[in-house]
């Protein structure tokens, strides 16, 4: 498998042959930045911790350049940020006994353009190879442009492809946008309650960003909490710590338009608000 920038990287945690770890991937994440893998695509990374029938892969898809820096990274150059950055990554795929991290190395702008279709192709390249059986990359509803341009390339390559290499499920999940305000029976839940320790360490990792200036960690986690506890108001919490997701199963296997598929949840939310404010007026 040859991808196209000049400065990607595959890295195999443990130092199994490239093929092999690729192709015993299950469980595969696409993510935007270092760190989203951790925060978004952690339901698999869980599944397949400590696990030899299940292993977890992840790409990211940018070089990680424009990243925000405080304290000690202050005066780091884009240069040394994305190093830094790669490094701490791979920290976190040994951490998390990944099988592979796939670094594309491509900057935010040529993810979001709509022209570019390289990385495209790398994407379907590794799905080719990896043929996983579930997909996580970010929701559609996400605010971060590079996150959502980053599933549009994903569902992109998945539409490309022929539909016996395509993955039973795709998963949109939540980085910088909660999926809380989704309705119960249009959310996906993971129960991700045990290794709290492994999911804070895997963020914690990152102290390029929480060192520098954001609390990804804490948040992260906090957020989980927050989603386990007020999931259901009338019952004792099921689970101390969960993660939503939307569905995108639909969007590659039936041709569902992605904006007409993501709003569908949003109309159904400005629904129930109006419904409950009418009966209550």
């Amino acid at each position: 498998m040859k991808l196209l920038k000049p400065t990607s990287e595959i890295y195999i945690p443990d130092g199994t042959n490239i093929d092999k770890a690729l192709e015993r991937t299950t469980h595969l994440g696409i993510g935007a930045h270092q760190d989203d893998l951790e925060i978004m695509g952690y339901a698999g990374i869980y599944e397949c911790f400590g696990r030899n029938d299940k292993w977890f892969s992840g790409v990211v898809a940018t070089n990680g350049a424009g990243s925000p820096r405080a304290g000690i990274y202050a005066n780091y150059t884009d240069e040394e940020m994305q190093k830094i950055r790669r490094i701490e990554q791979k920290k976190a795929a040994v951490v998390g006994e990944y099988s592979a991290v796939i670094f594309l190395d491509y900057s935010s702008s040529e993810i979001k353009s709509p022209k570019l279709t390289d990385p495209v192709e790398d994407i379907k390249q590794i799905i080719l190879k990896t043929k996983p059986q579930v997909i996580y990359t970010h929701n559609p509803a996400d605010k971060h442009d590079t996150h959502v341009a980053t599933m549009i390339k994903t569902i992109t390559a998945l539409k490309q492809l022929p539909k016996e290499v395509l993955p039973k499920k795709i998963y949109g999940c939540e980085c910088w946008r909660d999926l809380d305000w989704m309705l119960d029976e249009d959310k996906v839940v993971f129960d991700v309650s045990e290794r709290d320790n492994i999911a804070t360490s895997l963020v914690g990792i990152f102290d390029s960003q929480v060192s520098g200036g954001k609390r990804y960690d804490l948040a992260t986690m906090a957020r989980r909490r927050a989603n386990a506890t007020f999931f259901a108001s009338h019952g004792v919490d099921v689970s101390t710590y969960m993660i939503y997701a939307i569905d995108l199963t639909p969007v590659i296997v039936e041709s569902v338009d992605i904006i007409e598929y993501t709003t569908q949840f949003i109309n159904r939310f400005k629904d129930d608000v109006v419904q409950r404010l009418k009966k209550l007026l």
